[in-house]
């Protein structure tokens, strides 16, 4: 598993840390800046934090006794816990609280030029499912709303940075369905896999959450950084347990996939290398009593060589994700939603060319014709798909299919079906 986090045994300085956060008691304004100036500080883990806190009795007395005469030398033993359980942190670190302290108006400028807000435990609007998580983040950074990890339903889309056409085709298939359901989509931002999800939430008009491995002012990848602003402006939101100058690192991405999968009910992984990061939020989905759903691949594609191990490794536990119809089902989401298109749709630039309809194309061709057709146009590539999309008997999908492959409309490719000629050329959102 992927234990990353600063971690230790539940006790009075960790798990019940700022206590002025936690319950019912909302945080002030004074401790609330003074958190986010310390999580600005490069190796002050949460747990040595609470520490403090309990030793100093608030994040701004924290600030206070590091700005004073001799500030860094009293944090330094304050956070010694006094029974010997803990050693002190390092000098390095108590030396960079005092410094934060003395550049606090410079730091707190910083998240208000960002556009941020700082959400600690204990207020309202702060995820209820990460509270369930193992060191939940003190604060989190976030621009935008996160009303939507308030919904019943939370799924996380996730995969490698260098995804199959295919792989972004499922990914955006996949996401669509669970928007068009009504349950938020959450994933990394990361290009590839996580992208395509979120951009097809975009697409949707349905809100999605992005979490990210940095500061929102050193965000990664910056090829996202339109996506991000249509995340924000589609009433989602980009979020960060890290202050907006923190650059994201090798360490910062793992902490960041927890977040994947501790905001979500299960996490979906469509394509992963036998080393990708994916794995690493399939791991915590599992440590935290998620569900995980992996989409397997051919045993030739290094994109599936990850997905497939997984599957092996983790039998029982995980399981395999044979058709949207059947992941809607898994996750109770089944009745909500028709099945969506084959791949994410342009968010910035859009054609200005004409598409068809799926029934003008048909014109004159029965209601079973034009309901498979229409369903293969939004992406249903099985039998057993069409069948549930279109609600139709086995037999009468059989026979639209039969009727439409002799007038060249769709053809079978490997047990799936796809449209053919002037049906392949049909705008899904117009079908």
């Amino acid at each position: 598993m992927a234990a990353v986090v600063e971690c230790a045994p539940a006790g009075p300085g960790g798990l019940t840390m700022l206590g002025v956060g936690v319950g019912p008691q909302r945080m002030s304004e004074a401790d609330r800046d003074a958190l986010a100036v310390l999580l600005s500080v490069n190796g002050l883990g949460p747990l040595t934090l609470g520490r403090l806190v309990d030793s100093l009795g608030s994040p701004a007395a924290i600030l206070e006794t590091a700005a004073a005469s001799g500030g860094a030398g009293t944090i330094l033993d304050s956070s010694r816990a006094g029974d010997g359980e803990w050693r002190a942190m390092p000098r390095a670190v108590a030396d960079a609280i005092a410094v934060a302290a003395g550049n606090r108006r410079r730091l707190l400028d910083e998240v208000s030029r960002s556009g941020l807000r700082v959400v600690a435990r204990g207020d309202a609007d702060y995820p209820t499912r990460l509270l369930e998580i193992d060191i939940p983040p003190p604060a989190l950074f976030v621009r935008g709303t996160l009303a939507p990890l308030a919904v019943q339903h939370v799924v996380a889309v996730v995969g490698t940075r260098r995804p199959s056409p295919a792989g972004r085709r499922i990914a955006s298939r996949i996401a669509t369905a669970l928007a068009r359901a009504g349950a938020t989509v959450v994933s990394g931002l990361a290009i590839g896999i996580d992208g395509a999800a979120h951009a097809a939430c975009v697409t949707e008009a349905a809100p999605t959450v992005a979490f990210i491995g940095g500061g929102h002012a050193r965000l990664f990848p910056k090829a996202h950084d339109r996506l991000a602003d249509a995340i924000v402006e589609g009433g989602g939101a980009v979020v960060s347990e890290y202050a907006p100058s923190v650059e994201p690192t090798k360490g910062t991405f793992p902490q960041r996939n927890r977040l994947i999968s501790g905001s979500a009910d299960a996490v979906v992984v469509v394509e992963a290398g036998a080393r990708s990061g994916a794995l690493v939020t399939a791991s915590w989905a599992l440590e935290q009593g998620r569900e995980c759903f992996i989409v397997p691949g051919s045993i030739d594609a290094p994109t599936s060589a990850g997905c497939n191990g997984f599957l092996r490794d983790w039998h029982g536990l995980a399981k395999a994700v044979s058709g949207i119809p059947q992941l809607l089902d898994d996750l109770g989401l089944l009745a909500a939603v028709a099945l969506p298109g084959p791949g994410p749709r342009e968010i910035v630039v859009r054609s200005t060319v004409k598409l068809p309809s799926a029934r003008a194309v048909l014109s004159g061709r029965d209601a079973a014709q034009v309901a498979v057709a229409e369903a293969l146009v939004h992406g249903a590539v099985t039998v057993d798909e069409l069948v549930a999309v279109t609600r139709l008997t086995i037999a009468a999908v059989l026979g639209a299919l039969t009727r439409l492959e002799a007038a060249g409309l769709a053809r079978p490719v490997h047990g799936r079906y796809e449209p053919l000629g002037p049906l392949a050329a049909v705008d899904p959102a117009a079908a």
